[in-house]
């Protein structure tokens, strides 16, 4: 999380816009708007003025069409731009007596380059030049010792390759690993953009939940359309069960299906922005002990930053373990729908594969 840009919030909260006198911190607010997206890169404060990188603003309507310009037209959300206005961060229409038109606003589409969509640019640029750099490295020394950014992509491929892919899917491994390594180095390389304090850091997108969703139907996509005959006939009657048991377990494992997706986003979603949201909140108790007493704000940060820190660290191993465990049950999901049936140790008495069993009993 932006230590800086926790500061900035925490002036702007700490005073009034016009005259400067003390204002009630306001730590929630502070905290979901770091939280949540934006339509500016807010950086720090220069006096009473935030200093922000503003992104483009593009929007549709039909009244006018489409319309590019900057965010900073909206001045931080202090004023309106034609005919437009920023309350909170959706772009809304002001009619003529200067309120917000809601029926013209649910009619507005828009496609605005947001802090989470320059950031997830800014991801797809980095693996590109990493992965071509690399690709390019093989090509001019194929069977080479690896070298520089080799050395450092290559044992994580194989790591990928051997401890998740084969080990939970097997021999069609092979036809899922573009996609496994693609989830995986986004979400890794995304987890450790949002750590750095400054821009074009400290954007929060695995703990968007629309990013997750997006993630998980990616995959709940791949697994229900590899599904194999075996794969299915467990869902929908599963064999060597009466079939007065299948009105029950039938509907059961079909609300299965969607439950693996929704598992997958949440369990990234919720760890990444837990951490932003603690490490934010203890380095809000600075400035709510010190609207009690000035000393006592101090005494505070000492300790504050030094959790904040803690907190910054450990989110270091999250980046890599919740990139991993993703991978890793969307590799298992894979695993499930295309192995074949095979009646002997291999299986539990269910039908399941022994593997895919294990492996869920140790992410539980």
């Amino acid at each position: 999380m932006v230590f800086i840009s926790s500061l900035s919030f925490a002036q702007e909260q700490a005073k009034s816009e016009n005259s400067g006198t003390p204002k009630k911190f306001n730590a929630g607010k502070t905290i979901i708007e770091h939280v949540t997206d934006a339509h500016e890169w807010h950086i720090m404060e220069l006096g009473e003025k935030p200093v922000a990188f503003p992104l483009p603003i593009i929007i549709y309507s039909s009244d006018k069409g489409l319309e590019m310009f900057s965010s900073s037209r909206f001045e931080h959300g202090a004023a309106d731009y034609n005919g437009y206005r920023l309350v909170g961060q959706k772009i809304s229409v002001v009619g003529q007596d200067g309120k917000v038109d809601d029926a013209a606003t649910a009619k507005l589409i828009d496609f605005s380059i947001t802090k989470n969509v320059a950031s997830i640019l800014l991801v797809m640029s980095i693996l590109l030049y990493v992965f071509i750099s690399v690709a390019n490295s093989y090509k001019k020394n194929p069977g080479g010792t690896p070298k520089g950014m080799q050395a450092l992509v290559e044992p994580l491929i194989i790591f990928i390759r051997d401890d998740v892919a084969k080990a939970s899917i097997g021999k069609k491994y092979k036809k899922f690993m573009p996609y496994l390594l693609t989830v995986f180095f986004f979400i890794l390389v995304t987890n450790l953009l949002g750590l750095i304090p400054i821009l074009p850091g400290g954007a929060n997108v695995t703990g968007n939940i629309a990013v997750t969703l997006t993630l998980a139907v990616f995959t709940f996509i791949i697994t229900t359309i590899n599904g194999n005959k075996h794969y299915w006939g467990h869902i929908i009657a599963m064999p060597g069960v009466p079939k007065w048991v299948l009105f029950l377990l039938t509907p059961i494992e079909i609300i299965g299906i969607f439950l693996k997706p929704f598992v997958l986003t949440i369990r990234l979603f919720a760890n990444i922005a837990a951490g932003h949201i603690i490490a934010l909140s203890f380095f809000s108790l600075i400035f709510i002990f010190g609207e009690m007493n000035t000393g006592l704000g101090f005494g505070t940060s000492i300790v504050s930053v030094l959790f904040t820190v803690f907190m910054l660290v450990l989110d270091l191993l999250v980046a890599f373990l919740q990139a991993y465990v993703f991978t890793l049950l969307s590799a298992i999901y894979f695993g499930a729908a295309v192995e074949e049936h095979h009646a002997d140790h291999n299986e539990d008495p269910a039908g399941h594969p022994a593997h895919v069993d294990q492996n869920q009993q140790l992410l539980t």
